[in-house]
């Protein structure tokens, strides 16, 4: 069989094997929702527990996370528009990781709609994805979120009582990074303003011998 298929065929077995329609998928996320009780594994890589500041084995929960907000990314291995879209990720995540009002309070991760572990560890390495992507082999997540497009991004914000909310979600392909952060910032209500000029007024850095790199 030809992998691009790989997708497609495991959601109708899945949906066949479960009872077919008798196993209807949750609502897509909307703004001003929430998200439905999702369970990941705990990464044994100590990196990136630290970036998720988690501790421990075991699963734990998105809100879990700590972060005033969280971007997730639903993905397939076996999706160009997937692959296409890892680069503005991982230009989104240096963003945020360089700039001192972002860094620590917004978080990504990515969960693998249909992938392995394996199929998961390739996107990885084939993207160079910097941030934790986790499989989804069984599809119960991507059921759980109304078997949302493919590849599709969720924001959500961590209130002060502990719970949270979706503040933003795209569901299609993504090239513009910062765009999408502006969106994600003025959702968490920090001012754009702030890391924007920041970034703006950043001084170009110089060479020993004096010249300016780009």
């Amino acid at each position: 069989m030809d992998k691009t298929l790989r997708y497609s065929v495991a959601i109708i077995l899945l949906s066949l094997a479960l009872g077919g329609p008798a196993l209807a998928a949750s609502s897509t996320p909307v703004k001003g929702g929430k998200l439905p009780a999702i369970y990941l594994r705990i990464p044994r890589d100590s990196d990136e527990k630290i970036y998720l500041g988690l501790l421990g084995e075991g699963f734990f929960e998105i809100p879990q996370i700590k972060a005033e907000g969280v971007l997730i990314k639903i993905f397939n291995l076996y999706c160009p528009v997937c692959q296409s879209s890892a680069l503005a990720m991982a230009k989104l995540y240096r963003q945020i990781e360089n700039s001192p009002d972002l860094k620590n309070k917004i978080k990504l991760i990515g969960i693998g709609a249909g992938n392995t572990v394996m199929e998961v560890e390739v996107f990885r390495q084939t993207n160079n994805i910097p941030f934790p992507i986790f499989p989804d082999e069984d599809l119960t997540i991507h059921n759980l979120l109304g078997e949302v497009r493919i590849p599709s991004f969720i924001a959500i914000r961590m209130e002060k009582d502990g719970s949270h909310q979706i503040v933003h979600t795209h569901f299609g392909g993504l090239t513009d990074a910062t765009l999408l952060l502006a969106s994600m910032v003025e959702a968490y209500g920090i001012k754009q303003e702030d890391w924007r000029a920041k970034e703006a007024v950043s001084p170009p850095k110089e060479s020993r011998s004096g010249g300016v790199l780009e």
